[in-house]
């Protein structure tokens, strides 16, 4: 990219070439930033709206702290960007999120700079806290700052630290960076407050005008003043809330005053104990375009910044998210006890369609994936048919409260559970690798996997029916191009489907990899099953082909340990059956960000990789298959 459009920012590779700048050069730059960040992303793709609303607050931030050996904690990471392009990665952005470039979240592995691995929401207070215990046990002087969204602080994790941290009171500063959005935009009574109070100027005008009376008063009358100051602010402001945590509230301050915030992060590194700064700022700064739009310029594929994103010229071919959509519209029309529910992610769960029409049964939790999955199960206990559309990496997030207020009171919860399975360019904060196995061990549960969208639909169909829990999980983006039935007829609960029938090899598939096997089967002319449920397994099925096949192959895009290949394998050992057998899943191993079709190569899921594989163990060359799509 041509830099001399950005002379400033040009000479910075670390933040201390930043610190070397004047102060008066800063809004200079914050301007380059921003531009070279809109340049980049425009080019390579990318979260783009949370970046540009965090330009001066980063470029005050590496001002003023001493990175990295202060400690800067970044929460979730969507607005890590502008932090990775004054640390040393502004010649690799351009390909940021692709297998060869940088994470699109921080990564302690990939730059000191990167103090804590993120992707998950509101775990920055509580990371900082830690690492600010330990400088204090240390006794080394080092500073740490957390910056968490005004979304981040709907998740209960934040309030845990930050109650904590008002009872330990170590040297903690806590940024609250107040752009009034998440990724849909925020809900819930706590949000509506501190918008209400903290984002508009009445409050700060009010309290500027009010110290200057009370200066001027008497003594006896300044002190009663300021008593009745608290009590009013007490009534009103959030940030008592905050003080009565333990913490010191500073704000609210214009997050897009360069200027204002490093005069005001100067004062507040050398004051200790726990304390918050509240800056509000603007999702998608500088850019109308994201400014009027910033959920759709949330996270964007390459496009041209003067046009902006356009429409799609002709219809794009419908996702597995687009079919859980559609059914979950058509399933509410015939059923009144449906209820849809998310954890703050409807545009990417697609519940978009849903809350519109049915708004009095759409419920968004906010970032809050542990109440989520209780609340359903509360529904569920008063006969209503509760479906949580939730990410598989995110219902990790609410394991004891699946386990205990779901699996164990045997509630009928339908989990819709997408992004399964390897999930691109977000990477291995993003991927969905192990909920067979965290939901196969759990009694109760009813697990299915479809091999395309018209099983999709007939799984979700066949959950709504099941009484006791049940997860449908499918992957982000287009199936195998299946057009689903119009109906809302189910499947036969733990029924596979032999879909090839072959010599003496057979290969037993789950979900994705029916499609993906589909060719080395025909090569091979083994046997192909699709299994469709993991939980129940077709016992029948697995004996009748341990019983004619003396090689079986299973196939899944899950973490092996645990996983569907190991249920078969327990059957077969629980029916005498002693095949040669292989199983092929997720290595054991975090796979990093990149394409999906890049990813699945890389780990050998891709239809080449899995002749490959399969070649090595048979001792025979298997024909490379031809591409399924």
């Amino acid at each position: 990219m041509d830099m001399s459009a950005y002379p400033l920012l040009e000479g910075i590779d670390a933040p201390a070439h930043l610190r070397e700048l004047p102060k008066s050069q800063l809004p200079r730059l914050s301007d380059q930033l921003r531009d070279y960040l809109l340049e980049s992303v425009a080019r390579s793709g990318g979260h783009l709206a949370a970046g540009l609303g965090a330009v001066e607050l980063t470029v005050a931030l590496h001002y003023v702290f001493n990175t990295p050996e202060d400690r800067l904690v970044w929460d979730v990471g969507h607005q890590c960007y502008p932090h990775k392009i004054l640390t040393g990665r502004r010649r690799e952005i351009g390909r940021i999120r692709k297998i060869d470039g940088p994470a699109g979240f921080p990564v302690r592995d990939e730059s000191p700079y990167d103090t804590f691995g993120v992707g998950h929401s509101s775990t920055a207070i509580s990371a900082a806290l830690g690492m600010a215990l330990a400088s204090r046990n240390r006794g080394d002087g080092r500073k740490t700052c957390a910056v968490i969204g005004d979304g981040g602080l709907t998740a209960g994790e934040a309030f845990e630290g930050l109650n904590h941290a008002g009872d330990v009171r170590p040297d903690l500063l806590v940024v609250l960076n107040d752009n009034e959005m998440s990724i849909s935009e925020n809900v819930g009574a706590l949000n509506k407050t501190f918008a209400g109070f903290l984002s508009g100027g009445v409050y700060s005008n009010l309290r500027e005008e009010a110290k200057q009376v009370i200066e001027r008063m008497p003594t006896p009358m300044r002190e009663f003043a300021k008593r009745a100051e608290e009590h009013v602010k007490g009534m009103m402001v959030p940030g008592t809330f905050f003080e009565e945590l333990g913490f010191q509230y500073f704000g609210p301050v214009d997050g897009h005053d360069v200027d204002a915030l490093v005069d005001v992060l100067e004062r507040l590194r050398g004051l200790e104990g726990p304390r918050i700064l509240h800056c509000v700022t603007r999702k998608g700064k500088g850019y109308a375009k994201a400014e009027a739009n910033p959920i759709a310029y949330h996270g964007v594929k390459a496009f041209d910044p003067a046009a902006g994103l356009k429409a799609a010229s002709e219809p794009a071919p419908k996702t597995y998210t687009d079919v859980f959509s559609d059914w979950l519209c058509d399933a509410a029309e015939q059923e009144p006890r449906l209820w849809g529910i998310t954890p703050a992610m409807r545009e990417g769960s697609g519940l978009v369609a849903f809350a519109k029409r049915f708004p009095d049964r759409y419920l968004d939790t906010a970032i809050a994936e542990q109440h989520a999955v209780t609340l359903a199960g509360g529904l569920a206990c008063e006969g209503e048919k509760p479906v949580l559309a939730i990410y598989s990496t995110f219902l990790q997030r609410g394991y004891d409260q699946l386990v205990h207020d779901i699996a164990l009171q045997n509630l009928p919860v339908l989990f819709a559970l997408d992004r399964a399975g390897l999930v691109g360019a977000d990477g291995a904060t993003h991927h969905g690798a192990f909920d067979f196995s965290y939901m196969r061990c759990l009694p109760n549960m009813t697990i299915m996997a479809p091999a395309d969208e018209r099983e999709c639909r007939k799984m979700l169909s066949t959950g709504l029916t099941i009484d006791g829990p049940s997860s449908v999980r499918y992957p982000r983006g287009k199936g195998p191009g299946v057009v689903p039935d119009d109906d809302l007829e189910g499947l036969p609960i733990g029924q596979a489907e032999i879909r090839r029938e072959g010599s003496d090899t057979a290969i037993l598939a789950f979900g994705t990899m029916v499609p993906a096997v589909a060719p080395v089967a025909e090569a091979l002319d083994a046997t192909l099953v699709n299994m469709r449920f993991v939980k129940p397994l077709d016992r029948a099925c697995i004996h009748r082909i341990a019983a004619t096949h003396p090689r079986i192959i299973t196939v899944e895009e899950n973490a092996i340990p645990g996983g569907a290949g190991a249920g078969v394998a327990e059957v077969l050992a629980e029916q005498g059956h002693r095949p040669e057998l292989l199983h092929i899943g997720l290595p054991d191993s975090f796979v990093h960000h990149g394409e999906r079709d890049e990813q699945l190569a890389l780990v050998g899921l891709d239809g080449d990789g899995l002749a490959q594989r399969i070649s090595e163990w048979l001792g025979r060359e298997v024909a490379s298959p031809a591409p399924t799509q």
